[in-house]
């Protein structure tokens, strides 16, 4: 079996008779979204989407950038991103923000309603002098054209990203801008020689968020969560139409 797949799995199960609260994070959350099956089957029945291979190159920009903002944040001065783009923010210091950034923990809110505990990693968090919290998110890519905003249909998994961040942080009881950013960097292609380094062209990313779907989206989790039958697949759904059409192939198959 494959180090990056396990399989079937016998934890982080749901089960409507478990009295204790169940954790939903905000990339489950993003899946319900996509596949109401899919999600249904990796939380059900515990058989989790094969996962996409880790690229080492996004985590290792994600480390730089944070060890960047973590020095203006010590020294509670600004960023030079910051400056350029005349952001009036600096680094927020909070002694949380090494856990919030921290996978399998990040922000933690316990929704009473639907007994969930949704959680959420965040990259990194400003402050204005409004006392406003501001959250930012890191992007890596190498794309021909320059990256100015989020105009693409698959880029809507990032702004449902950032709005159930600001969720998260509201209800932790943060005072937190509706307007959050994406630092961007872009690794350059047309460039005369490698000289054992790629470059970047970082822009910050403007979003103004509206997380007022988020509460409505956990009750159709839950409802979805507590019925017998395996939900319909999103017309649109990759997996399920391969799941299909294989199984297809095979009753064809058997046939012969």
């Amino acid at each position: 079996m494959s180090e990056y797949y396990n399989g079937r799995r016998s934890r982080n199960i749901y089960n409507e008779i478990d009295k204790n609260p169940f954790k939903i994070s905000r990339s489950k959350i993003d899946l319900f979204l996509d596949c109401p099956r899919c999600f249904y089957i990796d939380r059900k029945l515990g058989i989790g989407r094969p996962p996409g291979f880790p690229f080492a190159i996004n985590s290792a920009v994600d480390k730089l950038l944070k060890k960047e903002f973590d020095f203006h944040r010590e020294n509670k001065t600004k960023h030079p991103l910051l400056e350029k783009y005349d952001i009036d923010a600096i680094p927020a210091q909070r002694e949380e923000i090494e856990e919030w950034r921290e996978n399998f923990k990040g922000v933690q809110f316990y929704h009473e309603p639907t007994n969930f505990i949704i959680t959420g990693a965040i990259d990194d968090l400003w402050i204005n002098t409004k006392d406003e919290y501001i959250v930012v998110d890191y992007k890596a890519t190498s794309k021909e054209e320059k990256i100015t905003e989020l105009n693409k249909k698959w880029q809507d998994s990032y702004k449902r990203q950032m709005e159930v961040y600001q969720w998260l942080l509201e209800k932790n009881g943060l005072v937190v801008s509706s307007v959050g950013y994406f630092v961007y960097c872009n690794g350059r292609t047309n460039v005369e020689k490698f000289d054992e380094k790629i470059e970047f062209d970082v822009t910050l990313i403007a979003y103004k968020g509206d997380s007022s779907w988020v509460e409505d989206t956990l009750f159709e989790i839950k409802k979805s969560l507590a019925q017998k039958n395996v939900p319909q697949a999103s017309a649109c759904c990759d997996y399920c139409l391969y799941r299909e059409e294989v199984n297809k192939a095979l009753l064809e198959n058997n046939k012969t």
